[in-house]
């Protein structure tokens, strides 16, 4: 493990005051940050300290449920629920061949559709209604607001994001009006020094076009440079984690990273950990934005959708699921 290079830290605190020139600023901190290291963290981001540790107390009163409570809530195929401990297998690394399940167990939550909501009437994938634990007072109202509040910090950096790629600041807000996102709360339990390809979470990039991961006092989280090293992500206080995934390598034509990550609990404690997983609305085409390709810089990949995407993934992802098909088909 090698010792952590400077991380850029973007102070957003000028950009949400409305500052001259603070969109400008950020947004060059910004293509820096996913140009060269591909991760970043943010401060004065506006989400109050106390909204995040009360995310983080609901987080270990689920996981302190029995077993059989929480596996009534046990992950479907439109991935929101419970995922048990060794769940799932990130087969989909392309960083590390992976073969042992990851060592945590997660709670997935997406928008707290109602029942009475048109896809969720007919059962449209990825756009169901959520899996609630019964009789966890508190829990389904704190999250949703916390969920709430990071949906419109991403909505937030858009314009940055936009500004860093060269386009209009408005450029992604139709795009990421009603965008797809998923909080995974997970849970590490302590690992002892054993092989080395067990992990909390195996090293892999995610999916998301941005994924926050809330501010964490036990570390745990590494994330692999560009030459190849591991480095640990130091915690600031207050500050999220901001790293890309597959689908903004593909609005970007691969311009901005995809970080490699993982994570293993070594504290000698409990770990638990908010990462937020954001994409665009469910029926926006996937493809390059105009400023990332043109004659010599054709498309790196064909256009896509959220759904179809996420289908793959899931499918050689979660061994829960993929045991419950096999089963189903014989």
């Amino acid at each position: 493990m090698s010792a952590a290079p400077a991380i850029p830290v973007i102070d957003l605190g000028p950009w949400l005051a409305g500052e001259r020139g603070a969109l400008e600023r950020a947004a060059e901190q910004l293509r820096i940050a996913l140009t060269e290291i591909g991760f970043y963290y943010i401060v004065n981001h506006g989400v109050p300290p106390d909204a995040i540790t009360a995310a983080y107390r609901e987080a270990a009163r689920f996981h302190g449920l029995p077993l059989e409570r929480k596996m009534a809530v046990r992950i479907d195929r439109h991935n929101v629920g419970y995922l048990p401990m060794r769940g799932d297998t990130l087969r989909t690394s392309t960083v590390q061949t992976v073969t042992r399940a990851n060592y945590n167990e997660a709670f997935f939550v997406a928008r707290d559709l109602p029942a009475d909501h048109p896809d969720v009437l007919a059962d449209r994938r990825f756009r169901s209604a959520n899996r609630w634990p019964s009789d966890l007072p508190g829990f389904r109202d704190t999250i949703v607001a916390y969920c709430d509040r990071l949906e419109r910090l991403v909505q937030s950096m858009m314009p940055i994001y936009a500004a860093a790629l060269g386009l209009p600041a408005s450029y992604f807000d139709i795009p990421f009006h009603d965008c797809q996102y998923k909080l995974r709360m997970t849970h590490y339990p302590h690992q002892e020094v054993s092989a080395d390809d067990e992990f909390g979470i195996a090293p892999h990039t995610d999916t998301s076009f941005l994924t926050l991961v809330a501010p964490n006092e036990v570390s745990g989280l590494a994330f692999r440079t560009r030459a190849g090293d591991w480095i640990d992500a130091p915690p600031v206080p207050n500050a999220f984690v901001v790293n890309g995934g597959q689908l903004l390598l593909r609005w970007t034509n691969d311009q901005f990273l995809a970080t490699p990550h993982r994570a293993i609990n070594r504290s000698g404690g409990e770990r638990y950990a908010l990462a937020f997983f954001c994409d665009s609305t469910i029926d926006w085409p996937i493809a390059a934005v105009p400023t990332t390709v043109g004659p010599d810089r054709p498309p790196k990949y064909p256009t896509t959708y959220y759904t179809d995407y996420m289908i793959q993934y899931q499918r050689r992802t979660y061994d829960l699921l993929a045991a419950e098909s096999s089963q189903a088909a014989e």
